[in-house]
């Protein structure tokens, strides 16, 4: 069989997961509207790119966050659960590539998923992460807040992200003593520090002007341990998560670096013609089953 005609099969093997998967339930992040919206709208679903297949969904003006609940049964879950952080520069979610097919793997490995539909509307007078990081530090008090109804263990709660949900999920692992919002009712005297944190091909973690972290990004002691993800012809450099690793290391948190040399930009749990880079899960599979052990 010709490597392209595999790549085919592994592709359509991907979609036909994404396709099937569907969540068993949705979460609202805010008891009513979310800080600083007037309305409540789960977003706008964008035309699919004609040159993309399989297709990927984004949805943009997302204005009531939600999440989506990607469970394993019950007698295969270990009690660690992820929320999920699909990309999209913040203006929209990817939601299947960057969320549900992550979701069903993290299923296969018994760690329950929640999908994170951040809010994507129009930020042009705000910084793009702000609400977003909002949303994500809501999420996480949340679930915690939920930890019986959804069987997971509160003291297992990790996040992980891809691209701009990549730099999302770095924010919270690293903002967590910051409140991203003035708390409103019980949920938000929880802790919203994740216990763990993967980091798929981050963008925006790179000052190109300092060439250092981006100020924002500030790791101490209670970061937590994390996996890093990238490639080296991304056009979104991967020193970000190289720095970030340098000062896990100097702090002796617990972590993994993966570069690899092709693979671009975007691809999730898809296989890229030419490239490995699906093969990431595998070493993020056994880390996650390190760390996330009782």
């Amino acid at each position: 069989m010709r490597s392209s005609e595999l790549l085919g099969i592994m592709i359509a093997s991907w979609f036909s997961v994404a396709a099937a998967a569907e969540p068993q339930r949705t979460i609202n992040v805010w008891p009513d509207l979310a800080p600083g919206e007037t309305t409540r709208s789960p977003g706008e679903v964008l035309p699919r790119r004609a040159t993309e297949n399989p297709p990927a969904t984004r949805i943009k003006a997302i204005t009531q966050p939600q999440l989506e609940l990607f469970a394993p049964p019950k007698d295969k879950q270990n009690g660690a659960v992820m929320i999920v952080c699909p990309g999209g520069g913040y203006s929209y979610c990817v939601i299947d590539k960057e969320g549900a097919e992550p979701a069903a793997w993290l299923n296969e490995l018994g760690i329950t998923a929640l999908v994170l539909r951040y809010r994507t509307k129009d930020t042009s007078t705000l910084p793009p992460y702000e609400r977003p990081l909002q949303d994500a530090q809501r999420a996480i008090r949340l679930v915690r807040q939920q930890a019986a109804e959804l069987n997971i263990d509160p003291a297992r709660v990790g996040i992980c992200g891809f691209s701009a949900g990549g730099n999302l999920a770095a924010l919270v692992a690293t903002r967590f003593e910051q409140p991203a919002y003035t708390a409103l009712d019980d949920t938000d005297k929880l802790s919203c520090r994740p216990d763990f944190a993967l980091l798929g091909y981050p963008a925006y973690l790179y000052d190109a002007k300092t060439e250092q972290l981006d100020p924002l990004v500030t790791i101490t002691a209670k970061t937590p341990p994390t996996f890093l993800l990238h490639t080296h012809d991304d056009g979104l450099t991967s020193l970000g998560p190289v720095y970030f690793y340098a000062a896990l290391k100097r702090l002796k948190i617990p972590a993994e670096l993966h570069v690899y040399q092709v693979g671009g930009h975007g691809y999730g749990l898809r296989p890229v013609a030419g490239a490995n880079i699906d093969t990431w899960v595998q070493p993020a599979a056994a880390w996650l089953g390190r760390i996330t052990q009782k």
